[in-house]
């Protein structure tokens, strides 16, 4: 695609986006609004990766670690908020970069959701584990995750960040009125589901993180594999 038409191409994107965006505010349709929202955030992302060349062994190493970090968060379903689901994102993101990151999340969010239940919080979890595994590949080769304390650091905050993304959903969804006291108790509420989440996130990081990388960039460079994304 040529510079011109790329051009033409996004600025139809943004502005049809915009005004979808603007009428759906308009009329106060706050959750058809978050749907389309992050519909347009995911999009691109996935029309990219349609148009890539890939191997087929790609192809499968993408959805062989989605599906590892999706059946990861079964057993840890009894305890809400701890699972190595996200933990599993980052590393692949490390290693393969924040498309893979993005993709993996993503496809993890939804598949596990075929075991523990769809519902209209399936493309929040999607964006949310999306951009954990997007984040943690643009920082990738920065010095500051590269260090073990880097990626504890980032797991940390991304627990909290999850749990601030996903309540915003809970807000949209089920509150008519969106006042601040109503966003102070959700994110009061969920505190500690947070925390575990986020502490959990340091735990697998500390103890596995070394062993996976190792795995993965073993893989990577044995194989050719994911080595431009």
């Amino acid at each position: 695609m040529g510079t011109h038409k790329r051009t033409i191409y996004i600025g139809s994107y943004v502005l049809g986006a915009s005004l979808l965006i603007i009428g759906m505010w308009l009329e106060k349709q706050y959750l058809l609004l978050s749907f389309m929202m992050l519909g347009f955030a995911m999009l691109p992302f996935f029309i990219r990766f349609e148009r890539k060349k890939l191997k087929p062994e790609e192809v499968i190493l993408i959805a062989l670690l989605a599906a590892i970090a999706a059946v990861s968060r079964v057993p840890f379903a009894p305890l809400p908020s701890v699972q190595p689901t996200s933990f599993v994102i980052i590393m692949a993101a490390l290693v393969f970069g924040a498309e893979v990151g993005f993709l993996v999340g993503s496809i993890a969010a939804i598949v596990s959701n075929l075991f523990l239940g769809q519902g209209p919080w399936t493309p929040w979890q999607m964006f949310s584990w999306g951009m954990i595994g997007y984040t943690a590949g643009l920082l990738k080769d920065t010095a500051f995750m590269k260090s073990l304390l880097g990626k504890n650091i980032f797991g940390f905050i991304w627990g909290f960040l999850f749990g601030w993304i996903m309540n915003l959903w809970f807000l949209i969804g089920f509150l008519k009125e969106l006042t601040w006291q109503a966003f102070v108790g959700a994110y009061l509420a969920s505190f500690y589901f947070d925390l575990a989440h986020a502490l959990s996130n340091v735990f697998f990081i500390t103890v596995f993180s070394a062993m996976w990388l190792k795995i993965l960039v073993r893989v990577q460079r044995k194989y050719g594999l994911l080595k431009k994304t």
